[in-house]
């Protein structure tokens, strides 16, 4: 009996390893820009059904970690990072000045 509890505890630690570093629906995660703090907000990708594994995982644009990723917009004009979606097609584009202020917050 005291083996069950050890094992499901250990099993609980190790399910949520997973989650530790990730941005779930209702939680949100800041950048510091030049342009203004940018705000990446979980629930307003997961609303329009986006999963963290269509980012982190296959096509891997982004690391786990916050920091690891050195992103510019460049970058992302070229498709990379958050321009991978955010091409004016799927979402809208990074390279339209009229939309810096969706993502910038001065």
């Amino acid at each position: 009996m005291k083996f069950a509890g050890i094992l499901a505890v250990f099993a609980a630690l190790m399910l949520s390893i997973g989650n530790v570093m990730a941005v779930p629906a209702g939680k949100t995660i800041e950048f510091e820009s030049s342009m203004g703090k940018v705000v990446f907000d979980g629930k307003a990708h997961a609303a329009k059904g986006a999963k963290c594994a269509d980012c982190h995982t296959k096509p891997k644009l982004f690391e786990m970690k916050k920091g690891k990723d050195k992103m510019t917009m460049k970058d992302m004009n070229d498709g990379k990072f958050c321009g991978a979606c955010h091409d004016g097609k799927k979402a809208f584009s990074v390279k339209a000045p009229a939309d810096c202020a969706k993502c910038h917050k001065k």
